[in-house]
C-alpha cells in the first residue's frame, strides 16, 4: 500500500531534528507541500530547500500566529503538533514554577495555539487532520517527571475531545504515542535518568527497553510512517485514537 498526499500542504512544529524532521521529509516523499518551524535555527539548514521553514518558539501564540499568516492563505490540510521538551527529571517537591510553566508550555500550549489557528480554514474546505504527538507518557504514571506527563496526559484528553468536537466538519484528530525513540532527545531522557538515581547509562537504557514487551527502542522513521498513513485518504474514517509505535510500553519507570 503507497500512501499519497499530492495536493496537500502539510505543517510540522518543531521539524528541526529527532521524529520532527523524520516526519518531514516523509510527509514531503509522500506527495506533500511542507512546512516547519523549530526554535533552533540551525537543525533545519540541512533540510531540502523546497521545505518552507521559520525559527519560532511555539510557546508563543503571537510567534505562531505570524507563521500561520503566511501559510493559512494558501490553504492547509495537514496540521502535525510535534513539538515539545523534556522537562525536569525531579522528584516533585523539587520542581520550580518555571520548569513546570516552560515544560506545559513548549509541550502542551503549543498544541492548543496551532490547533486553533487551523480549524476554522478546515471548517471551511470540510476537511482536515490534526495529529498529535503524545508520549507513553500519555497513557501511564512517569515518576519524577510530573511536568512532562502531564502535558502528555493533557494532549490525550485534547486529541479525544478535539475527534468529538470536530469529526462531524470531517476533520480527523488523532494521537501518536511513541516510546523509546532512538536519538539525541532519549539520549538526554537517560543521561537525566541515569544522573538522578546514580547509575551508568547503559545501565538505565537496559532498564528503560525491559519496560516494553518487545523490549526494544524504536526509530523515528517508524512514528512518521504511522504519521503518513493517518494524514492519507486510506485513514479516512481513523480519528479519535491513540496509537503506539512503542513495542508496547509496559511502564516508564525502569525495571531493575
Amino acid at each position: 500500500m503507497k500512501c499519497s498526499l499530492e495536493g496537500k500542504r502539510a505543517f510540522v512544529t518543531a521539524g528541526g531534528a529527532g521524529m520532527g524532521r523524520s516526519t518531514v521529509l516523509a510527509l514531503e516523499a509522500a506527495g506533500a507541500t511542507v512546512f516547519t518551524c523549530d526554535i533552533d535555527e540551525t537543525a533545519m539548514n540541512d533540510l531540502p530547500s523546497s521545505i518552507s521553514r521559520w525559527r519560532c518558539d511555539v510557546s508563543s501564540s503571537a510567534e505562531l500566529d505570524a507563521i500561520f499568516d503566511e501559510i493559512l492563505p494558501g490553504g492547509l490540510d495537514i496540521m502535525i503538533n510535534n513539538a515539545g521538551i523534556a522537562g525536569p527529571t525531579k522528584l516533585v517537591e523539587d520542581i520550580t514554577d518555571e520548569e513546570w510553566a516552560t515544560t506545559l508550555s513548549v509541550t502542551l500550549d503549543s498544541q492548543f495555539y496551532c490547533t486553533r489557528r487551523v480549524v476554522p480554514g478546515f471548517k471551511t474546505q470540510g476537511s482536515g487532520v490534526i495529529v498529535n504527538l503524545i508520549s507513553s507518557a500519555g497513557i501511564l504514571g512517569y515518576p519524577t517527571r510530573s511536568p512532562y506527563a502531564a502535558a502528555k496526559w493533557a494532549s490525550t484528553g485534547l486529541t479525544k475531545t478535539w475527534a468529538m468536537e470536530l469529526g462531524p466538519d470531517n476533520i480527523r484528530v488523532n494521537g501518536v504515542v511513541p516510546g523509546n525513540v532512538n536519538g539525541d532527545r532519549m539520549d538526554r531522557v537517560v543521561a537525566a535518568h541515569a544522573a538522578t538515581t546514580d547509575q551508568p547509562e547503559d545501565e538505565v537504557r537496559r532498564q528503560y527497553a525491559l519496560g516494553v514487551s518487545m523490549q526494544c527502542f524504536v526509530d523515528p522513521e517508524e512514528i512518521a510512517d504511522l504519521i503518513v498513513f493517518l494524514c492519507s485518504d486510506q485513514a479516512r474514517h481513523i480519528s479519535g485514537q491513540i496509537i503506539g509505535v512503542d513495542g508496547h510500553t509496559e511502564t516508564l519507570w525502569p525495571r531493575t
